[in-house]
């Protein structure tokens, strides 16, 4: 059986920026100490809620680098280095490596996109080439690129791949993936809306844009699940579903940093393209808020 980096609630931490529009290093320390404090798991750095795709090479780097030490050990640090362009994924990579992370998480590429064969090639050529453990990323909603079950099983093989993050939304799919991969895969829900649901497949958390928010209620929906209590975990899952959508009711981070906003933590806005949420997004994502009790 292969490592398994972390069981449980992985944060896919937001960077916060402040108002000259730099990383706000200060905040994003106490943002680390407050999810550690809350029980979460593991800090994912840099990934897509971290808008690592509009940090500079210098600000990728050094923002990986900050988590390493400023985590200093107590939770595993896994960083967001995938690219489009394989050679590009492995330079990150391999200074993520020299940082000090845990893990790597490597999203499909996107845009080129490329074939199934082209992934295994990807991900192999990319694992040749670091010595730490690799999460594959699959958000085909953004990526334009799916991972079959076939594949995962080509790539199982593997020894640096040790996991998935997946966000396909396609439960059957991820049962096949269970079922082909079994321990030479770990599956990490990266939807927060099916975090119960893949874990009855074998699951062993989540890498959570809810966590952001609500670290304590994301830890122990897994945590639940982990411990043999099934029923708790799903009565959790259904009773924070609302805001597990709304967290979504735009284009993601825009909706978890409006929330951290309302709830006095000024992570700043997201750095453009993305804009800020519509009113009418806004006011309905701050009703659910109030619904339960994180802002009056």
């Amino acid at each position: 059986m292969k490592k398994v980096l972390f069981t449980g609630a992985g944060v896919a931490i937001v960077t916060p920026f402040d108002e000259n529009n730099n990383i706000n290093y200060d905040l994003l320390g106490k943002l680390i100490d407050s999810q550690i404090e809350n029980g979460t798991d593991a800090i994912i750095i840099c990934g897509t809620t971290g808008e690592g795709s509009t940090l500079t090479h210098e600000e990728h780097s050094e923002a990986i680098k900050f988590c390493v030490d400023y985590t200093n050990r107590r939770v595993p640090v896994i960083a967001g280095t995938g690219s489009n362009d394989t050679a590009y994924g492995i330079k990150l990579s391999n200074e993520a490596e020299k940082a000090g992370v845990d893990g790597l998480l490597m999203v499909t590429p996107y845009y080129n996109k490329t074939s199934q064969e082209g992934l295994v090639l990807h991900y192999n050529r990319i694992a040749e080439n670091v010595s730490v453990p690799i999460i594959l990323y699959n958000v085909p909603s953004r990526t334009g690129m799916n991972i079959l079950p076939q594949t995962y099983y080509e790539l199982s093989h593997n020894e640096k791949i040790v996991a998935v993050k997946e966000a396909n939304g396609d439960i059957s799919a991820i049962a096949k993936t269970a079922a082909l991969c079994g321990d030479d895969l770990t599956i990490y829900s990266g939807n927060d809306d099916q975090i119960t649901a893949i874990m009855s497949l074998g699951g062993k958390g989540v890498i959570s844009v809810l966590s952001n928010i609500c670290p304590k209620v994301t830890h122990d929906i897994a945590a639940s699940y982990l411990e043999g209590d099934a029923i708790k975990s799903a009565a959790l899952q259904l009773e924070w579903l609302d805001l597990c959508n709304d967290l979504f009711v735009d284009v993601n981070p825009i909706p978890v940093k409006e929330a951290m906003v309302m709830m006095g933590i000024n992570v700043g806005p997201c750095r453009m393209p993305l804009a800020p949420m519509p009113p009418a997004k806004r006011e309905k994502l701050r009703n659910t808020l109030i619904k339960h009790g994180l802002i009056s």
